[in-house]
């Protein structure tokens, strides 16, 4: 996709800030507001905005357990790995999942409360599947960066 130095703008305001309105986010991006809503939607319908949330502080709703978890299986036929990722998606507690290389088959980054609700979920996820052979968990002493920011290109 050709992205102009608006549609640079825009995405970069929509990543600070998405709850601005059409008319704050026009004005910010130097544009009309008919212009604005027309070009994040299109940015939305080619799937360069895939979603638009709130970022919530997962220590003051309760989930003060940070812990980044790599994964290796046993077996790693493309249906074993995709059941697992499955499994692992749909757990509530699991934020992140990635399928890397070399090394673990897959890393976790889940938001619990406390030791107790890592092991649940270690015998929910990992103890009651048979193709997991090897987990190694991280975890957090502190968030010294958090942003989900991508850096955009520039436009000369």
């Amino acid at each position: 996709m050709n992205l102009d130095a608006t549609d640079l703008r825009l995405l970069d305001l929509l990543q600070t800030d998405a709850s601005l309105s059409n008319q704050d986010l026009a004005e910010r991006a130097h544009t009309s507001p008919a212009t604005a809503l027309r070009r994040v939607r299109r940015l939305v319908d080619e799937g360069l905005i895939e979603r638009r949330v709130a970022l919530l502080n997962p220590h003051r709703l309760g989930a003060g357990l940070t812990a980044l978890v790599e994964i290796s299986l046993d077996r790693q036929g493309a249906e074993h790995l995709q059941a697992f990722e499955d499994r692992a998606v749909a757990d509530a507690a699991v934020q992140q999942v990635y399928r890397v290389s070399p090394g673990p088959d897959f890393v976790l980054v889940l938001h619990v409360a406390d030791m107790a609700s890592y092991q649940q979920l270690v015998q929910r996820l990992f103890t009651q599947d048979a193709n997991v052979r090897n987990v190694k968990a991280f975890f957090s002493v502190k968030r010294a960066k958090f942003d989900p920011r991508l850096q955009l290109p520039t436009k000369p």
